[in-house]
């Protein structure tokens, strides 16, 4: 399967990067989170159109398990209570579980630790016929440890060279590779903190060490601009999701999910000769 070409959709304009290495940095200030550029106006009609879109989701994985030839790896990072969550319910709402793997990533294991940091990763990405969510990936290993002074600009630069080639390898070998930052506001992150605190069902969803981050704000606005910059491939470009709303990031990335897949062109498979003739008793 051949890269993609080295653009982004003129109505991704200004969410989508695809032109890592041609000297254009990428702002993450010019994208409003409270912005809906893929909204109606109308909530309610957005989750009639959402709701259309998760079950078009589903046809189409089906159409891509049975082909068994490519495979779609989807990515979704965003910092604490963005809606990684969120998204792959909305987004994935009608799909069955055939075909369709997501995978929570946490901080890595004693073995994990004991390889290289893409070892793990490379085990868990779409065989043939496979959609794989990715809530947090290996981006992680080019945000935190920047923003926390673990790697030198050096290391970074080294790892943001070897995840383009990882993922150029993927693209290379029939996996679309979509990625999504869910980018929320400041004000928009402390309301939500505040919900988990208040509500004794969402608890557990709150960690001190969460306040901690909250005060690496711009830290980490810095080090997603940074990544996106440096790995915004043609064969791997980043969107930016304004997800202050929910309803309308999920819409985002479902609507960018199905032009995907339509992309593939997918068909049913070829029929057996041989149930030309078949009578069922």
């Amino acid at each position: 399967m051949s890269a993609t070409p080295d653009k982004c959709d003129i109505d991704l304009t200004p969410y989508c990067y695809s032109a890592a290495g041609k000297g254009k940095a990428f702002d993450l200030k010019h994208v409003d989170p409270k912005a809906k550029p893929f909204s109606s106006g109308d909530k309610s009609q957005d989750k009639v159109a959402l709701t259309a879109l998760a079950l078009e989701v589903d046809e189409l994985q089906n159409l891509l398990y049975a082909n068994r030839r490519q495979r779609l790896l989807l990515v979704l990072q965003g910092l604490d209570t963005s809606g990684k969550d969120g998204t792959i319910r909305g987004v994935f709402s009608n799909t069955t579980p055939l075909g369709v793997r997501a995978i929570g990533w946490k901080a890595p294991t004693e073995d994990e630790l004991a390889h290289d940091y893409l070892w793990r990763i490379h085990q868990r990405v779409p065989s043939a016929g496979e959609i794989v969510v990715f809530n947090r990936s290996h981006y992680e290993d080019v945000l935190v440890p920047v923003v926390n002074g673990a790697i030198n600009p050096e290391q970074t630069a080294q790892r943001y060279a070897q995840i383009n080639d990882f993922e150029r390898l993927l693209s290379e070998n029939d996996t679309v590779v979509l990625k999504f930052m869910l980018h929320i506001s400041s004000d928009e992150q402390r309301v939500r903190l505040q919900e988990r605190v208040d509500d004794p069902t969402k608890n557990w969803k709150f960690s001190l060490g969460d306040l901690a981050v909250r005060k690496q704000w711009d830290a980490y606005q810095n080090a997603y601009a940074a990544a996106i910059t440096a790995t915004g491939t043609a064969w791997a470009p980043w969107t930016v999701v304004p997800a202050d709303s929910k309803t309308h990031r999920n819409l985002m990335v479902a609507t960018l999910v199905v032009r995907a897949l339509r992309e593939l062109k997918l068909r049913p498979p070829p029929a057996d000769p041989s149930l030309a003739k078949l009578k069922v008793e």
